[in-house]
């Protein structure tokens, strides 16, 4: 068991059925559609404040990120919707949570035993907390994604109730289910399409099986293919200012570059304690060549993220990771500080503890680079990593692709929380469906107005926006 982790067995005198029946009479499921947030909301003081610890000459290029689409708003506002599900009705049942469990934060990748999996993928924001908050965050992107894809409200509310359902019905099947035999539970992709591909539309599975087969292509070598370049025989990262930047250009002092260089190589030669054994060897067997930073994602657009490109036996045996900031989860304002020094670790606990099988490179250290100390996490940059194109997605797809969502987040608060309260709270009927339905069109139209904030914000000047990057 992870350090921290033991206090999330709910702590209770009744057994779990009736405590999450009690739970029900305190907290009634239809309540869960409440959108009263408390004000006032200043979302763009919540965006400020982010920016304070991020690389300055980035935070721009986060806000015209998030300023294409109210869907891309909504992928980099984890900070702002931590604060408005601060105070909604719960159940008083904690999990480790995600913490951005929205749509696009789910995906295949390989697991050590090299079959495609599908899983959430982003834990920046990983924290124990009330169950809800992660499923209330993936039901509102159901219907903010919906509303970009020019969804009706009822095939919205479709999709919202079909993922939601997903969750509920997935955690009924795990809550009598042995604990060895929970945590062995995957989400096998070749296997989910085979048994599916008869009640999917034709063009959906040629689709899904044309990202797939792309999804395994990306790996270490693909990424060597496409971001580097020979100098006198050497792989180097191609630079593309300023989303990637190589060290030797970023840095223009030689003795500073030497030490922000010397630096690097500290952390990912220290970081190796929090690996096992087997793939601390593994990682011994490669030797560093080049260093970039990597301008990543919506929401973490401004940390400080580095790209490492290492060597085998020859270039042939590329192998590239991913060092990225790890700072204190946009949750920990609200649901309590977290039991861990290092935000890394935090990171690293939290995906490990809900996702059925991780990175065999995953682990975290605290570094000082660039004159600034701070927490890394370190992974591959890409592993048979995957993601659905949501854009292309009709409401059947997005339908379906909901339930692989529900499915999947509820395994992972099964993991670490009480699933037989949970399960008993949820209940049978679609009580709870609905009401999130309802909640996820009502912080939808509220996202809408977040989104038009920042570009009324934009244009008054207090804030500055980079578009096209």
């Amino acid at each position: 068991m992870e350090k921290g982790q033991g206090f999330m067995q709910t702590e209770q005198s009744e057994p779990p059925i009736a405590a999450g029946r009690a739970a029900r009479s305190r907290v009634p499921r239809s309540s869960q559609a409440q959108t009263d947030f408390r004000e006032p909301r200043d979302v763009i003081g919540i965006l400020e404040e982010q920016a304070v610890t991020r690389i300055p000459e980035l935070v721009p290029i986060r806000y015209g990120r998030m300023l294409e689409s109210p869907f891309a708003f909504y992928r980099g506002g984890a900070a702002i919707m931590a604060a408005d599900l601060d105070g909604t009705p719960t159940a008083g049942l904690v999990v480790q949570l995600c913490g951005d469990a929205h749509l696009s934060n789910f995906g295949v990748f390989a697991s050590p035993e090299r079959t495609l999996v599908f899983d959430i993928n982003d834990f920046d924001e990983t924290a124990p907390g009330p169950w809800e908050w992660d499923v209330k965050r993936l039901a509102a992107s159901m219907a903010i994604a919906g509303r970009s894809n020019g969804f009706s409200m009822a095939k919205r509310r479709s999709v919202v109730e079909t993922t939601v359902r997903s969750y509920r019905q997935a955690m009924a099947r795990f809550a009598p289910m042995r604990n060895l035999d929970l945590w062995y539970v995957q989400f096998d992709v070749d296997r989910a399409l085979s048994e599916y591909r008869q009640g999917i539309d034709r063009k959906l599975v040629k689709r899904t099986e044309a990202i797939l087969a792309k999804a395994r292509t990306r790996d270490s070598m693909q990424a060597f293919d496409k971001l580097t370049r020979r100098v006198a025989g050497e792989p180097r990262i191609a630079s593309d200012p300023p989303l990637i930047v190589r060290l030797a250009e970023l840095v223009g002092a030689e003795v500073e570059r030497e030490q922000v260089e010397r630096g690097v190589r500290e952390l990912l030669q220290s970081y190796q304690e929090t690996l096992q054994t087997d793939r601390r060897h593994l990682l011994e067997q490669f030797r560093l060549v080049d260093v970039a930073r990597k301008v990543v994602g919506v929401g973490s657009v401004g940390t400080s993220a580095w790209v490492a490109l290492m060597v085998g036996v020859d270039a042939s045996d590329p192998l590239f990771l991913q060092v990225k900031e790890a700072q204190a989860s946009v949750l920990e304002q609200y649901a309590g500080k977290s039991v861990y020094a290092n935000s890394g670790e935090r990171v690293v606990a939290g995906q490990r503890l809900m996702q059925a099988a991780s990175d065999i490179f995953l682990g975290w250290k605290h570094s000082v680079l660039l004159g600034r100390p701070r927490d890394y996490y370190v992974r591959q940059l890409r592993d048979w990593k995957g993601s659905a194109v949501i854009e292309a997605m009709n409401a059947r797809a997005m339908a379906v692709y909901g339930q692989m969502c529900g499915w999947t987040l509820a395994r992972a608060h099964a993991r670490s929380g009480d699933r037989i309260a949970i399960a008993a709270y949820l209940g049978k009927s679609d009580v709870f469906d609905r009401a999130l339905a309802s909640f996820a069109e009502a912080y939808a139209d509220q996202n809408e107005r977040d989104h038009a904030t920042l570009r009324e914000a934009v244009a008054a000047g207090r804030v500055a926006a980079e578009f096209g990057l």
